[in-house]
């Protein structure tokens, strides 16, 4: 059978560019996980991973014009967008290098022996190593920071993980281009160039999880597809962690108090906020719970004027086009559901911005539950409430959440224990991150940063983004009682590489 090629599109016109690659078969898979495998004890010399992962964040710096061109033509995401992600990519690859000097990632623990305890305490010593082959799964809406030089692989890679990225079939030819210079900066490193590899086509991403070698995953995508490879994770004859970020509504609670002191910013913000990136960020606001009356209507008037005034966007493939169309079309189906602004078709390509209004206590009624979907793309739905209580009746029908957004008065932010501290606990429960008076679009790489949620926004309870993305790619091992001489450099008693330690001793 020849082999299917793998053809980079415009989105804008929907006409393929140029062929790029070919997707993979199941023996150049099994080439890739097994290559990766061999090359794992290279990544163990830390020196060498540190210099890897400097090395390939100034070879993306280098080549920003190239990619940035590149990704804007299978992506229509725009050059100031695309130089912002890149930009973002290459400091993760040095805020993981940072975090593997510093050493605190590794946990390490040591506790002496004490044989004057009941029971007496052996000696231990504990740290973290890496899983091994880690599969990646790029996402379609960042090309860069969450694709093949993303934060799922420059975590793999800072942890010590080999890693085989599943390209993403929006973007190709930014796949092949950044694999091959992470691949470069390797061997600049003196690495095995295998430490990281590039394969396309659905059906190698089949492969790749069920191969016995791969020994975790992380996906960006869909409920749907990152179930499908959840569950095959789960099938394997031994089972596997997979670290998948799936669908979030990331819901908006506007008080009463907050909609009365500031309604015309608050509907202004969402609406920037709906309609960033043409509304294809994961933690875009899907569902905005504003009180009925005048102060809400304020809002939402703003909110309204400020989607008609914004242009019709390029969506990432006719594929996700057609998928937002159908979803708007079937959701303003629904009883006493209206769309004041409506989201539809745009000229050519594009797609227009909008938003849909419904009353909240409706959505209690299973009737309504596609509501309380995510709808890729640049709209979102007002629930208009008319109390505490049915406002908080919506919440009880949520599931899991990336993010959940507060909007709060000023007197409600200052004051203390109440309802505002009531609400901040409930929405604790469905979400990763917790916003007040900010929007969720927007995610800080940062060492505090949480980016993942309950089932279904994240498969795990682990974070995507941030310093602590690196313990996806670990486990805990002990020695007990091994001679100072046989322990990892990490645990010695000399402690040759300066790593922060906690330690316990015998008692005097």
């Amino acid at each position: 059978m020849a082999a299917k090629p793998v053809w980079s599109v415009d989105p804008r016109t929907g006409k393929q560019r140029a062929q790029v690659a070919v997707e993979a078969t199941p023996r150049e898979v099994d080439a890739a996980v097994r290559e990766a495998h061999a090359a794992r004890a290279a990544l163990t010399d830390r020196t060498a991973r540190l210099a890897f992962l400097r090395t390939a964040a100034d070879l993306l710096d280098g080549a920003a014009d190239r990619i940035v061109e590149t990704a804007d033509s299978e992506t229509a995401l725009g050059a100031a967008r695309l130089t912002g992600e890149l930009a973002r990519t290459t400091y993760q690859f040095r805020a993981f290098a940072d975090a593997v000097e510093e050493g605190s990632y590794l946990d390490i623990r040591i506790d002496h022996a004490d044989p004057g305890l009941t029971p007496p305490r052996p000696a231990l010593r504990r740290y973290k190593v890496p899983l091994g082959v880690v599969a990646v799964y790029a996402a379609s809406n960042f090309p860069l920071a969450f694709s093949v030089p993303g934060g799922d692989t420059a975590s793999a890679l800072a942890a010590g993980c080999p890693v085989v990225v599943k390209a993403h079939p929006d973007h190709p030819a930014t796949s092949e281009l950044c694999g091959a210079l992470l691949r470069r900066a390797a061997v600049a490193a003196g690495l095995p160039a295998d430490v990281v590899a590039v394969v396309h086509g659905f059906d190698a991403g089949l492969e790749l999880i069920r191969h016995p070698l791969v020994a975790a995953a992380g996906f960006t995508g869909s409920i749907r597809g990152g179930r499908a490879l959840f569950d095959a994770a789960a099938a394997r004859p031994v089972p596997i962690p997979f670290h998948g970020e799936l669908g979030s509504l990331n819901p908006v609670v506007v008080t009463p108090a907050a909609a009365a002191e500031r309604a015309e910013e608050i509907g202004a913000g969402l609406a920037a906020s709906v309609t960033l990136g043409v509304g294809q960020f994961c933690v875009k606001p899907g569902l905005v719970l504003v009180p009925g009356g005048a102060d809400g209507d304020r809002l939402a008037d703003t909110l309204g004027k400020t989607l008609g005034e914004t242009a019709p966007g390029v969506l990432l493939d006719h594929r996700m086009r057609e998928n937002f169309l159908t979803g708007v079309t079937e959701r303003t189906a629904l009883p006493e559901v209206t769309a004041p602004v409506p989201a539809g078709p745009g000229d050519g390509h594009t797609v227009g911005a909008g938003y849909l209004s419904v009353p909240a206590g409706l959505l209690t009624d299973p009737a309504y539950g596609v509501l309380l979907e995510e709808c890729f793309g640049p709209v979102t739905v007002l629930a208009r409430y008319a109390g505490q209580e049915e406002a908080g009746a919506v919440l009880d029908r949520l599931g899991g959440n990336l993010s959940a957004t507060l909007q709060l008065s000023s007197a409600e932010a200052d004051g203390g224990p109440g309802p505002a501290a009531e609400l901040i606990g409930r929405v604790t429960a469905l979400a990763g991150r917790v916003v007040v008076n900010n929007w969720p679009t927007g995610v800080a790489v940062a060492p505090a940063q949480h980016h993942g949620g309950p089932y279904p926004a994240a498969t795990s309870h682990s974070t995507s983004v941030g310093g602590t993305a690196i313990e996806r790619w670990l486990r805990p091992v002990a020695y007990q009682s091994v001679p100072d001489p046989l322990l990892p450099p990490e645990l010695r008693d000399a402690n040759p590489l300066g790593l922060p330690r906690r330690t316990t001793t015998a008692a005097p």
